[in-house]
């Protein structure tokens, strides 16, 4: 992606036209990635720029107002993975009170036609747009023929009879099933960050760990899990992670993801990496003691080498 746009108000990002998806696009599936790569082709049929429009928190987000709504991408990872499924521009608008109260007709005008400068536009049959929700397919077709753009609907994409979807994917990954969420997602889940300085209790107890955290994001999982960490060397490097508040050390902190990397020893710190989630093994619990969290973790590493394969890294 060559470019990207956060605001409503501003000149024409494709003053030539374009071909437009609208969408949340959390975790950018396989139904999303399909959907992107049809508005890939038809824009290079015409000569017009694939662009996508996107938001910024995503409105489920805005409207929990406060309360944890699990994601599959970060904005960050979101941006990338739109870039990388063919948008050439990104309109990531800001998902605010003032974005929320616009009439469906004014984003149509102001946002798809006079920012977009759209003239064919691709959504999903549910699609709903505007204030209240009050912008549909119909209202884009409506409004089409006297504003000159198209509008498609793609079908829905199905992956082992299962239709493909943001929230399918949370559940499967919220049951622990990584393999259903994988075939949906079409990739297996991850988390990427940098890496941070934590309290350095893990390196003290033999078991050091790089920390990622997870900010204003709340992840779909919880727990000990079997990884593959991506980011250090050129081959992914087998693991054992807990992502949660380590009701152990402290248990009301932060969310915090911790890898420890099989059969390693460098500074991370700084570094970004990704943490693909192969299994999960257990729940977090409290321990009585740090002895007796030192030997679960030395029974969960054994478990997750097992399930890896017990890879041998060079």
């Amino acid at each position: 992606m060559s470019l990207l746009f956060r605001d409503v108000a501003g000149p024409s990002l494709a003053p030539g036209g374009s071909v437009v998806c609208v969408g949340a696009f959390d975790g950018v599936h396989l139904g999303h990635r399909a959907l992107l790569a049809r508005v890939r082709e038809r824009a290079l049929e015409q000569d017009l720029l694939p662009l996508a429009i996107s938001f910024e928190p995503v409105p489920r987000e805005f409207f929990a107002r406060g309360a944890p709504v699990p994601r599959l991408a970060s904005a960050r990872e979101k941006i990338a993975q739109l870039g990388a499924a063919g948008a050439a521009r990104l309109l990531s608008l800001r998902f605010d009170a003032r974005l929320a109260a616009m009439p469906a007709e004014t984003f149509i005008e102001d946002v798809l036609v006079g920012r977009a400068d759209a003239r064919e536009i691709w959504v999903g049959a549910d699609f709903r747009f505007g204030h209240a929700r009050r912008g549909d397919v119909a209202m884009l077709r409506e409004h089409g023929r006297r504003l000159g753009y198209t509008v498609e609907v793609m079908p829905d994409v199905a992956a082992d009879g299962a239709r493909v979807s943001s929230s399918a994917i949370r559940t499967f990954l919220a049951a622990g099933d990584f393999d259903a969420a994988a075939r949906l997602l079409g990739r297996r889940f991850a988390i990427g960050g940098h890496v941070v300085r934590g309290q350095q209790l893990g390196r003290k107890l033999g078991w050091p760990t790089a920390n990622i955290r997870l900010g204003r994001r709340t992840s779909p999982v919880v727990g000990i899990f079997a990884v593959r960490v991506h980011g250090v060397g050129a081959v992914a490097r087998p693991g054992v992670a807990s992502l949660g508040v380590r009701p152990t050390i402290d248990g009301a902190g932060e969310p915090l993801l911790e890898a420890h990397l099989f059969d390693f020893d460098g500074d991370l710190y700084g570094h970004r990496i990704e943490v693909e989630f192969v299994r999960k093994l257990r729940d977090e619990v409290k321990f009585d003691d740090l002895d007796a969290m030192v030997r679960q973790i030395d029974r969960d590493a054994a478990q997750a080498r097992s399930i890896l394969g017990m890879v041998e890294v060079a």
